[in-house]
């Protein structure tokens, strides 16, 4: 275990060792970015609490005693041992995948149709995509960003708001009936599809005066397979507009009830405000620009 008490100030150990190895102070100032007077300060210090001479001048030029050749020896390979690392580390994480955690329905709905999109515009950045349902803990399990339903209340992280849904009722044409119904509760009698993780499509339906039937309710492990069910008229299901969008133009599927806003619930993008990231911030810009298209 390290004794940091016997380690001198990291200022005077650089100091030294740049004006050790650049042969002068006003030299190692340069490449420190700081004063001639600074680097002598800090240089005086570090012999005064090692108690031995550590450089001595010879005409225009320092050059280190013996101690201090064997001291700056020492730092210059430990110096470059540490840059060498900075280097790797910084070059890892600038290959490594962007890694987002999300729910699955907004990967599955929003984000996959789309994603295309964003690596048209950003090739060079790869993106790891973890659906779950749950809040993940973004310093401590690698992640990036996270995209969360509910009220935007997840300290320490920063949030900000991406999309506000409004939820319809959705059926194959095949199992539309009389279309469009002014009241939820009218169809109560229907068969439903919905996902494991499908809580706000439940609460919305409760507000809306229609508590699903579980015996009238099929769930089905994914949001691309509720879809699925849902255009091969297996069911109705409860969707946020602007995912099934694409299906209510082409009339692979007919709008029942809605779009009636979900509640104060929305996705949100969340961040850890002391992570400074070029790539997150492309993509979280794009997802912004994308959301707010949609939204007309």
């Amino acid at each position: 275990m390290m004794d940091w008490r016997v380690v001198p100030p990291l200022a005077s150990l650089r100091a030294f060792e740049a004006a050790a190895r650049a042969g002068g102070l006003s030299a190692a100032a340069r490449e420190l970015n700081v004063t001639h007077a600074a680097v002598a300060q800090q240089v005086r210090a570090l012999e005064a609490r090692l108690g031995t001479d550590l450089l001595r001048r010879e005409g225009r030029h320092v050059v280190p005693t013996p101690d201090g050749a064997r001291l700056a020896a020492a730092l210059t390979d430990a110096f470059g041992r540490i840059e060498g690392a900075v280097r790797d580390v910084a070059r890892d994480a600038a290959e490594r995948p962007l890694r987002a955690s999300m729910t699955v329905s907004f990967a599955e709905g929003w984000l996959m149709p789309r994603l295309g999109r964003f690596w048209a515009e950003h090739p060079d950045i790869r993106l790891e995509i973890s659906p779950t349902p749950d809040m993940v803990d973004l310093r401590r399990d690698g992640f990036d960003l996270a995209i969360r339903y509910g009220d935007g209340s997840w300290p320490p992280w920063q949030s900000e708001p991406l999309i506000s849904w409004k939820y319809v009722v959705v059926a194959a044409p095949s199992l539309a009936g009389d279309g469009p119904v002014g009241r939820l509760a009218d169809l109560a009698d229907r068969p439903w599809v919905i996902d494991p993780w499908g809580d706000e499509q439940r609460g919305w339906a409760a507000a809306q005066g229609l508590e699903l039937d579980p015996e009238r309710v099929v769930e089905l492990p994914s949001h691309t397979l509720v879809l699925a069910a849902a255009r091969e008229g297996l069911g109705l299901a409860i969707q946020p507009e602007g995912m099934v969008r694409r299906d209510l133009e082409t009339g692979a599927l007919v709008a029942l009830h809605g779009p009636v806003p979900t509640g104060p619930g929305s996705y949100w993008i969340v961040t850890r405000p002391d992570q400074v990231s070029a790539r997150r911030d492309a993509f979280t810009a794009w997802m912004r620009r994308t959301a707010r298209a949609e939204a007309g």
